[in-house]
């Protein structure tokens, strides 16, 4: 089997030895090169052809967040982000992602050399699955984010979509796939439930980001949030989340837990409770990830009568968890991204005029 040829990034001399040291224990990679800067590197990308870069974000002479546009502007090509968690680190990971990175991995602060090598499953995993993704061209654009204006909702939405639950989830590629859905909703759109695999301490600035871009409300779930039209909860990271019904009041549980179908957050965890406790009431959709998590528990929402939707395959940077999903028949509906939201609020407006009039029909009864 032909390895996987990686290009390491980093000012760091002692993070490009950890880096190669971790990544060259794998069978499947070869780090052919390491770069101290984006100057060097571009160097190294036309000798060495790497098929993965990992890329620093704070460098001298070019910073790796400048780099990556200009790279994904003229010669994409997988790469993995090895960030610092700081309240800057997480906005400018995230933006990295919208311009194409692949992946990120979190770069320890204290005793960075044990801590790398607690790193080294997911490193390695992301890196083999960097290796297999879709890479797009994307051209340059300006760091902009103007806020959307939150319209209030609609007194008749609390009654009609109340009943009506959006459930999604994903993980590598999701943080765009998700972004892509959720800024298509209307203000009055049914109340949803994210999962996304990301650690501790970005899940909350990417609800903060999507907040500021969606006409709904987004925020990071905190145990007991009511799930309500207009509104998404985003499940904290290393934290499952559930769905809980209480007569008519839906609401979101945070459980510790251990990891499920290899991760927490598991969309498997959230998927399984929303088939106890919403049925029919449930709309779910699995987008792009590694994996297999998730394909079970849609597999249990469509059985409790839920409508269930699976990206597919042109659409996914990865194929991993829709594919899962498509194989165990657990999707009625394969639809590319573009239309995903489309189809989830199509769901969501046919439960609620069944709702509606049943409503009407229980009163002409009476």
């Amino acid at each position: 089997m032909e390895k996987t040829k990686v290009l390491i990034i980093d000012d760091s001399a002692l993070m490009r030895q950890l880096l190669t040291e971790i990544l060259s224990s794998d069978p499947a990679i070869d780090v052919v090169g390491t770069a101290a800067d984006p100057y060097v590197a571009r160097d190294k990308i036309m000798k060495l052809n790497p098929d993965v870069l990992t890329l620093d974000v704070e460098m001298p002479r070019m910073d790796g967040l400048t780099f990556l546009e200009k790279l994904m502007a003229s010669r994409p090509m997988p790469v993995v982000m090895v960030s610092s968690l700081t309240e800057r680190g997480c906005e400018t990971t995230f933006r990295a992602l919208e311009i194409g990175a692949f992946d990120f991995v979190t770069k320890p602060k204290l005793d960075v050399a044990n801590s790398m090598l607690e790193l080294r499953d997911e490193l390695t995993r992301k890196v083999r699955g960097a290796a297999t993704a879709r890479v797009r061209l994307r051209p340059a654009s300006a760091n902009s984010q103007v806020p959307v204006a939150k319209a209030p909702l609609a007194s008749d939405a609390l009654i009609t979509s109340t009943h009506k639950v959006l459930a999604i989830g994903t993980s590598t590629g999701g943080t765009e796939a998700l972004s892509d859905i959720l800024t298509k909703l209307p203000p009055d759109a049914p109340g949803v439930v994210a999962v996304i695999h990301m650690p501790p301490g970005y899940t909350k600035s990417y609800a903060e980001r999507l907040d500021r871009s969606c006409r709904i409300r987004v925020k990071e779930a905190e145990d007991g949030d009511r799930i309500l039209p207009g509104h998404a909860l985003i499940a904290q990271g290393d934290r499952h989340l559930e769905v809980l019904r209480s007569g008519a009041i839906y609401s979101v549980r945070i459980v510790e837990g251990e990891k499920v179908s290899g991760f927490r957050p598991s969309v498997d965890v959230l998927f399984r409770s929303c088939a106890k406790y919403l049925g029919t009431n449930g709309v779910g959709a699995i987008l792009t990830g590694m994996g297999r998590d998730g394909a079970e528990g849609l597999l249990a929402m469509r059985n409790s009568g839920a409508y269930t939707i699976a990206q597919n395959e042109a659409t996914c940077v990865v194929f991993g968890m829709p594919k899962e999903a498509i194989t165990m028949n657990a999707a009625a509906a394969v639809l590319p991204l573009d239309r995903i939201a489309g189809e989830l609020l199509k769901a969501g407006q046919a439960k609620n005029a069944q709702l509606q009039s049943s409503l009407v029909a229980s009163g002409a009864s009476n």
